[in-house]
C-alpha cells in the first residue's frame, strides 16, 4: 500500500453557525461546500475539496482522521490489513463526504477512527488570490497529532505495518529508556501524525501550515481585536522539536487546532531520526516557555466508526507529563 499524506480531519461541533464565525469569519478558512450537517473548509494552497470538515453533533470531538493513498487499489489492501489484525473496518460510499469517491474507514489498533481514500473532488488552487486572504492565511492541512496510551505499540504499528517513518522522537529518562512520542510521515516533512503519551484514544490536534512567522503573529492581533483572545491557548513559539513556529488555538467546543509554519523537509529516505529527552525544555518550546497543563491534560475525544459514539478512554502507560510542568 502507498499512503500518501495527512488528508483531512472531521471535527464534532455542537453549532455550526458558531464554529463556521471562528473558522471562517475569523481565522480565513476558505468554505468549499456544505449541507445540513457539515461545513466542509479548505486552505489558500490546497486542491482538495477540503481538509476540515465541522459536524453538527452533541458534543465535541473527532469523527475520524484520513489519509489519501496513491492508488484505488492500495484500499484493498488497507482493509485487508486491518481484517486481518481484526480491527473493525466500514467501507464508506462515494459522495457520503461531498466530493470524495468510495473510501475505508477503520478503527485503529489503538483506537483512533482512521479514513483511507484516494479519489477526491478538486477546486480551484487559492495560492496566488492574495486578494482574498484572510485571518490567519491558512494554506493546507499538515498533520494530526494524537494522544495514546501506548505510544511503543502504536509507533510499532505505523512504522512496520503501514510504512511511516519517523523523523523524531521523544524518551524518558528512566533505565532503559521508553518511547514517549514520536513524529512519523509519508510525506516529505516532519510528520503526517504524531504519537504523544497521554490519555486516549484522543486527537490532541490538527495542524494546519500557514504561510510565514508574520501570519502566526497577525492571528493574535485579529484574534485579541475581535475579542477572541480566550481561545489563544498556547504561543506563539518555535518548537524545538520539528523547528516550526506555532500557535495552538481552541475552538468554541474546545476542539484544538495548531496554526504551524518553517519546518524543514526531509529529502532522503536514510534520515536519522532526532532524539530528544522528555526533561528538555527546549523540546516542547525552544525558548524554554512551558506548556499550560490543559496542552498535556485535554484533547478531543474520538468516535467509534461503527455506532458513532466517542470511545472510552485509558490511562497513559508511562507518566503523563515532563518534569518540567507542575
Amino acid at each position: 500500500m502507498n499512503i500518501t499524506r495527512a488528508a483531512h480531519l472531521e471535527f464534532r461541533v455542537t453549532d455550526l453557525a458558531r464554529a463556521r464565525a471562528f473558522y471562517v469569519d475569523t481565522l480565513g478558512f476558505v468554505e468549499t461546500a456544505k449541507d445540513k450537517n457539515r461545513l466542509y473548509l479548505g486552505g489558500y494552497e490546497e486542491r482538495d475539496l477540503y481538509s476540515l470538515v465541522l459536524r453538527k453533533a452533541e458534543s465535541p470531538g473527532v469523527g475520524h482522521i484520513a489519509f489519501r493513498v496513491a492508488d484505488p487499489s492500495d484500499l484493498n489492501a488497507v482493509a485487508k490489513l486491518y481484517e486481518e489484525h481484526q480491527c473493525a473496518v466500514r467501507w464508506i460510499d462515494a459522495g457520503y463526504e461531498q466530493g470524495q469517491g468510495k473510501a475505508l474507514r477503520v478503527q485503529d489498533p489503538s483506537g483512533l477512527p482512521i479514513e483511507f481514500f484516494h479519489e477526491i473532488a478538486q477546486r480551484e488552487r487559492l495560492l496566488q488570490r492574495y486578494d482574498l486572504y484572510r485571518g490567519a492565511h491558512v494554506m493546507r492541512l499538515d498533520h494530526f497529532n494524537c494522544q495514546l496510551p501506548d505510544v511503543q505499540t502504536a509507533y510499532d504499528w505505523f512504522t512496520q505495518k503501514l510504512c511511516f517513518h519517523c523523523s523524531e522522537y521523544t524518551v524518558t529518562e528512566s533505565k532503559p529508556e521508553q518511547l514517549w512520542a514520536a513524529w512519523l510521515n509519508r510525506k516529505q516533512d516532519v510528520h503526517d501524525i504524531a504519537l504523544m503519551n497521554g490519555v486516549g484514544p484522543r486527537v490532541h490536534h490538527g495542524g494546519f501550515w500557514v504561510s510565514n512567522q508574520q501570519s502566526v503573529l497577525h492571528t493574535c492581533d485579529v484574534l485579541a481585536a475581535a475579542g477572541m483572545v480566550n481561545a489563544i491557548e498556547r504561543g506563539p513559539g518555535r518548537h524545538g522539536l520539528s523547528n516550526a513556529f506555532f500557535l495552538y488555538l481552541r475552538d468554541p467546543d474546545g476542539n484544538r487546532i495548531e496554526l504551524y509554519t518553517g519546518d524543514y523537509i526531509i529529502a532522503d529516505p536514510d534520515w536519522k531520526p532526532i532524539k530528544w529527552s522528555i526533561n528538555d525544555p527546549r523540546r516542547a518550546t525552544f525558548w524554554g516557555h512551558t506548556p499550560p497543563p490543559s496542552w498535556f491534560n485535554e484533547a478531543s475525544r474520538v468516535e467509534s466508526i461503527q455506532s458513532g459514539e466517542l470511545l472510552p478512554v485509558s490511562e497513559p502507560q508511562l507518566r503523563d507529563r515532563p518534569d518540567f510542568v507542575t
